[in-house]
C-alpha cells in the first residue's frame, strides 16, 4: 500500500482497527526484509540493555555497536561496572562522546548491586530514579529488557508517526504523538515492535530528512566542533593518557584561554570526572 492510499484510509476510518492493522503489517513488513542486526539486539539481558540504552543517548548505533561489545568485554555485568576504577571505565567509553554517561553507567550499577541486589528493577517509576534516565530512557530499558508493553517516543519513532499520521501538520506534539504510540502498540512482542519502528524510522530519515522538522520539539543540533563538549572531550582523553597536568599545561596543550580552561575543569570537577590539586588535574580515583 503507497502511503498516500494509508493516508485516505485514516483520513476516512480515523484510528479504526483496519487502520492499525494496515500500519502494523506495514511496519513489520519492512522489518523483516530490512531489519538492522546489532549485538545488543542478539543477547539481550538487563545489564546489556542499559548498557545500550545509555549509549545510544545522542549516539548514532554504528558507533554504539563496536563500543558495546568492547565495553562489555571489559565490564560484563553490574558488579565488575561498579567496582571498575572509573579511569578505565572513561578509557573504554573513548569516543562515544557525551562522558556524563559513563559516570552516569557507574552509579547505576552501584545502585542496582547495593540497593537492588544486582537484579534490574522492571519498573519505570523506579528507574527513573536512577542517574541519567528519564521516562523513555527508562521505558525503552523496560521495553528492550523485559519485553514489557510500555510507551516510550525517541526520535526515529516519532519520525515513523509523523509520515504516517501527520502528512501535512507542521509543529506536531509529542502528546499528540503518545496516543497513537499507545493505540497501535503490538502488546504481544512491544520489544520486536520497537526495534520495527526505529529501523523503519531510519529509513524515512534518509528518504524523508524533512519530517522531524514538523516536531515542536525539533531542535537544530549545535556543532561539535569548536564547542566546549569538544573541549571537554579533549580535555579527559588527555588527563586519561597522564598522570596528572598543570592548568596551564592543559591550556597550552590545547592552545585555549587559560580562564576557558578554568571554566570547563570547575565543570568538570563539580560532575565528578576530575580533582584539582595545587593547579594539577587528575581524574578522579573513585572505584564506586
Amino acid at each position: 500500500m503507497f502511503v498516500s492510499q494509508f493516508h485516505a484510509l485514516y483520513n476516512k476510518e480515523g484510528l479504526s482497527a483496519q487502520v492499525i492493522e494496515v500500519f502494523q503489517k506495514i511496519i513489520k513488513s519492512y522489518f523483516k526484509r530490512h531489519g538492522r542486526n546489532f549485538p545488543f539486539r542478539s543477547n539481550i539481558t538487563p545489564y546489556n540493555v542499559v548498557v545500550s540504552e545509555m549509549m545510544l543517548q545522542q549516539t548514532q548505533t554504528g558507533r554504539v555497536a563496536e563500543k558495546f561489545l568492547q565495553f562489555t568485554a571489559q565490564f560484563p555485568d553490574f558488579e565488575s561496572l561498579s567496582k571498575a576504577p572509573l579511569e578505565n571505565v572513561l578509557k573504554s567509553w573513548q569516543g562515544l562522546g557525551y562522558n556524563r554517561r559513563a559516570i552516569a553507567l557507574k552509579k547505576i550499577a552501584g545502585i542496582i548491586l547495593n540497593d537492588h541486589g544486582g537484579k534490574l528493577p522492571s519498573t519505570v517509576e523506579t528507574l527513573k530514579k536512577l542517574p541519567n534516565i528519564g521516562h523513555n530512557t527508562a521505558s525503552s530499558i523496560i521495553a528492550f529488557a523485559f519485553n514489557k508493553p510500555v510507551i516510550f517516543i525517541e526520535t526515529n519513532i516519532r519520525r515513523v508517526y509523523l509520515y504516517f499520521f501527520f502528512p501535512r501538520k507542521l509543529t506536531v506534539q509529542d502528546k499528540e504523538i503518545i496516543p497513537l504510540i499507545e493505540a497501535t502498540l503490538d502488546e504481544k512482542d512491544s520489544r520486536k515492535w520497537y526495534y520495527a519502528l526505529m529501523d523503519y524510522g531510519v529509513m524515512l530519515k534518509k528518504k524523508h530528512p524533512e519530517l522531524n522538522k514538523q516536531s515542536a520539539h525539533y531542535k537544530k543540533q549545535i556543532p561539535f566542533k569548536g564547542s566546549n563538549r569538544q573541549l571537554r572531550g579533549k580535555i579527559l582523553k588527555h588527563l586519561l593518557s597522564v598522570s596528572g597536568e598543570s592548568q596551564r599545561g592543559l591550556a597550552a596543550r590545547l592552545n585555549v584561554d587559560e580562564s576557558k580552561i578554568l571554566q570547563i575543569l570547575t565543570q568538570l570537577e563539580k560532575e565528578g570526572f576530575i580533582t584539582v590539586s595545587e593547579k594539577i588535574v587528575r581524574i578522579r580515583k573513585i572505584t564506586d
